[in-house]
């Protein structure tokens, strides 16, 4: 199903790394996934503006929102009739803002099946034998944590998990739901640091560098809504 789509990736994290190469030396690859999520990401912004604005629209239909669910209170079919009958009236839709993050799921399965594959196209992988720094890119932090905690392929896994952090709390504290849908909202993020620990440290990149895109797309996106609106 990904074999395909791997090869593609392949071709282009490789053309973009020895492209990169003069300027990053041992660097290239890793700075070439990076560059990889952020085509991505940016030919995802037409979602992530339709997720902006559906997140303002749902902001505003909030204290609506409560009252029917304060009226329908016993009677959740009702209630669920209501809330879809509202959302439509006002053109929104209560799963917006999750399109980009569905959107952007086949291009991750395909970067994390391009690190776990030993061959592509019929061709041994040689990414799998690029790093950053000290650690492999197709390795996870399980993987390395045989050389010991404070090793130098591990500590590169912990910066990443530090990084992955401190985005996570960036994001959990603008997250302007409340009642059940904001608390989950809020812990959200912090599950890619988690996840990444179990994946190889390409696929951290790609979340790293899709969960800062994201972030600072969100602010700047709501900041020119709120203005326009």
């Amino acid at each position: 199903m990904f074999d395909v789509p791997v090869s593609i990736a392949a071709a282009l994290v490789t053309g973009l790394a020895e492209f990169l190469r003069p300027v990053a030396g041992d660097l290239a690859t890793a700075l070439a996934i990076v560059v990889f999520t952020a085509a991505v990401r940016l030919a995802l912004v037409p979602l992530s503006v339709a997720a902006a604005k559906g997140e303002r629209a749902r902001t505003q239909l909030m204290p609506k929102v409560q009252a029917l669910q304060k009226r329908h209170a016993r009677n959740p079919e009702r209630l669920k009739r209501e809330m879809a009958a509202l959302y439509e009236a006002e053109g929104a839709s209560p799963v917006a803002g999750c399109l980009p993050m569905f959107a952007q799921v086949p291009f991750f399965m395909v970067m994390y099946r391009l690190f776990v594959s030993a061959t592509v196209a019929g061709h041994q992988n040689a990414l799998l034998a690029h790093t950053l720094l000290a650690a492999p890119l197709g390795q996870n932090w399980i993987g390395v944590l045989g050389g010991g905690l404070l090793a130098p392929p591990s500590l590169v896994f912990i910066g990443l998990f530090v990084l992955l952090g401190a985005v996570a709390v960036w994001s959990s504290r603008r997250v302007s739901a409340e009642g059940p849908m904001g608390a989950v909202a809020r812990v959200m993020p912090f599950g890619t640091v988690v996840f990444a620990a179990f994946v190889p440290l390409a696929a951290g990149l790609y979340l790293l560098t899709s969960g800062a895109w994201a972030a600072a797309e969100r602010a700047v996106l709501r900041r020119r809504i709120a203005a326009v609106g």
